[in-house]
């Protein structure tokens, strides 16, 4: 049986690019989020209330992002798209497959929170004489939030692990440049389980962000457990 010997110089050698290519993973992951939120909200209200066109179209948008793989939509975006005269950057390709994918399930997140918001609530609005738009800015979007926050935390987690297929159009996140190095060095198992450390320490990172701005409006009255 061979024995192993973990090489430690093969990390601290190769930090410096694991550590760039950590910052395109998240710079492209936040970006990808906060558009991807951003989509989710718009059509999830157009879903929620029917808005003639806009609803068909957000219906028709989550069917074939939610029921293809990621990364076939990373491949048509960035290959298939020149072919008809649409050419993206990489770094563009890479933020907008990750909105777009999470903006499809933020889409349905939304839909759903729109739908259980009380009726009551806005019922009391109208009352009051509030506008329709009034009601929707201030009332059925902070409830809608509520409700919606704990799916898009877990849409949110999801779109950073899922970061790791752009690796596949050489967008130099840290995927790629794990496997570059394990290319030229061989240390497959240093990388990897550096790889693995990184992106779970992350996701871990990102989810306690993520739940005590959710417990911080709750204690404000603004969103709290669903």
């Amino acid at each position: 049986m061979s024995s192993y010997s973990f090489d430690f110089g093969s990390i601290v050698s190769n930090l410096p690019s694991l550590l760039q290519g950590l910052g395109y993973t998240l710079v492209a992951s936040v970006l990808g989020i906060l558009f991807g939120t951003v989509i989710g909200l718009v059509f999830g209200t157009a879903r929620a209330y029917r808005i003639p066109v806009v609803s068909s179209i957000a219906a028709g948008y989550v069917a074939v992002f939610r029921g293809t793989p990621i990364l076939v939509q990373i491949f048509f975006l960035y290959y298939a798209l020149p072919d008809i005269g649409i050419r993206l950057a990489v770094f563009h390709v890479a933020v907008l497959a990750l909105a777009l994918w999470g903006g499809s399930y933020n889409t349905e997140n939304f839909r759903a929170a729109f739908g259980a918001v009380p009726s009551g609530a806005l019922q009391a609005a109208s009352a009051l004489g509030m506008p329709p738009m009034h009601r929707y800015l201030w009332i059925a979007v902070p409830l809608a939030a509520r409700i919606a926050l704990p799916s898009i935390i877990n849409t949110s987690i999801s779109v950073l692990k899922d970061s790791a297929y752009l690796s596949v159009i050489a967008f130099a996140e840290i995927t790629y440049v794990a496997m570059n190095i394990v290319a030229n060095d061989f240390r497959v198992f240093e990388m990897f389980a550096v790889l693995g450390a990184t992106y779970l320490s992350i996701v871990l990172m990102l989810s306690a962000l993520l739940n005590r701005v959710r417990l911080n409006l709750a204690r404000r009255g603004t969103v709290g457990d669903s």
